[in-house]
């Protein structure tokens, strides 16, 4: 236990002040078949001449519509594409450029271009715009009503302009077409800075659209004092309001987790505590949590730990929308990162990142009862190349892992 107490607090302290680095460094290959392997050479030859491919891109974010179709956007040469299937990601449409004007985008790791749909398949993105100070940007914002022909131009969420922190933003789609979007911000840690006052990292803000991202509302705090680098997570509930999840600072630098279950569009409920392993450390240590919600309102979280009798990943779920949680089950190896969950009827599903000295891999565990018991964990993905983390998503039907890896874009059904 100590030799894996002091691994976690070099990993910690290797991520302080790092928050545009990940440790898994990703790369990526060509969307299609999956049958292909490009070697740097080949990669190189082929962003040079051809910019507009998947094999470009770091990170690749996935999505299915009502209908079906798998939508996925990414990031090259200062642009973003998207690219569709119709048959589980086996072949996919040519790329179509989002925003006109070149910009630089953050998608490297946690930083990651979002993309949704709503009901009516009006697509929308959201992304980091890089700028020139290091760990500053903007929170980006375009839709598309021509199912992915064209795209609105891009424009600012976040209301606050200064060369600051907006960053590590998270999307939502409600059932009547709201566009919810949250992220950190330090507006509020700068201006506390200038009157010399002191203030535990940053903010989750947010803003919210009921027109289809023709407007969008004043930009408001969902809660003061964040971890200044850890994702956060969105999920709606079944009356229809988002849920998020964040790795907040309490009293003592003690950085666990905390949600908020909104009142409705415009009002943020109270804050719960979502874990409680005190991990006290004056550092950001870039795990953020994972949350999502099944069909009778259990909340399902996962989260990484450092606190010393409290190491490694762990999952959770709620029955009364936050206020208390089940037992935390540890999953993982030492080292192990990144959760991610899906659900699907009383199926559950949890995907991590882990490197066994040699491949970088995707470990994960399978519940049929809705999060009672688990499956033992299994390897289900592999590669000794660079990868990104993994993901999971659902059409309703199966659940399928979303992986960019210097192997080739992987998309496959995993229950």
């Amino acid at each position: 236990m100590k030799a894996r107490h002091n691994l976690t607090i070099i990993l910690a302290f290797l991520m302080l002040n790092a928050c545009s680095q990940d440790l898994v460094k990703p790369h990526a290959t060509q969307a299609g078949n999956n049958s292909g392997t490009a070697t740097p050479t080949d990669k190189q030859s082929l962003c040079l001449s051809n910019p507009a491919a998947v094999n470009c891109a770091d990170t690749v974010t996935a999505t299915f519509d009502a209908q079906g179709t798998l939508w996925i956007v990414w990031a090259s040469a200062h642009h973003l594409y998207i690219q569709s299937s119709t048959d589980q990601g086996r072949h996919f449409s040519e790329p179509v450029k989002v925003n006109a004007e070149a910009e630089n985008i953050a998608a490297n790791g946690e930083y990651r271009p979002k993309i949704k749909l709503d009901q009516q398949g009006h697509i929308y993105l959201t992304w980091t715009q890089a700028l020139e100070k290091r760990h500053t940007g903007h929170i980006r914002f375009s839709r598309s009503s021509d199912h992915g022909k064209t795209f609105s131009k891009p424009v600012t969420i976040n209301d606050n302009l200064d060369i600051i922190s907006h960053r590590f933003d998270d999307l939502l789609i409600g059932n009547n077409g709201e566009i919810f979007i949250a992220w950190l911000d330090a507006r509020d840690k700068e201006q506390a800075k200038a009157a010399q006052h002191d203030f535990l990292g940053t903010a989750v803000y947010y803003s919210w659209s009921h027109d289809g991202g023709a407007h969008f509302s004043a930009n408001k705090t969902v809660s003061p004092h964040s971890c200044e680098c850890c994702r956060i997570g969105i999920a709606l509930d079944r009356d229809n309001l988002p849920v998020v999840l964040w790795r907040h600072v309490f009293d003592g630098q003690i950085r666990d987790q905390a949600l908020i279950k909104f009142k409705d569009w415009n009002t943020p409920g109270e804050l719960k505590r979502a874990s409680v392993d005190n991990w006290k450390i004056e550092a950001c240590p870039h795990h953020g949590p994972a949350l999502t919600i099944d069909d009778n309102g259990r909340y399902h979280i996962a989260w990484f730990s450092g606190a010393t009798d409290h190491q490694g990943l762990f999952y959770s779920y709620s029955d009364d929308q936050g206020k208390n949680y089940s037992a935390a089950y540890p999953l993982g190896n030492q080292g192990a990162k990144h959760p991610h969950i899906a659900v699907l009827g009383n199926q559950v599903a949890i995907i991590w990142s882990e490197f066994d000295g040699t491949s970088n891999l995707i470990r994960g565990i399978h519940s049929d009862d809705n999060g009672e018991s688990w499956s033992e964990p299994k390897t289900i993905g592999s590669t000794k190349n660079k990868a990104d983390y993994g993901f999971l998503l659902t059409d309703g039907d199966d659940i399928y892992l979303s992986w960019q890896t210097d192997d080739g874009y992987q998309f496959r059904a995993i229950n």
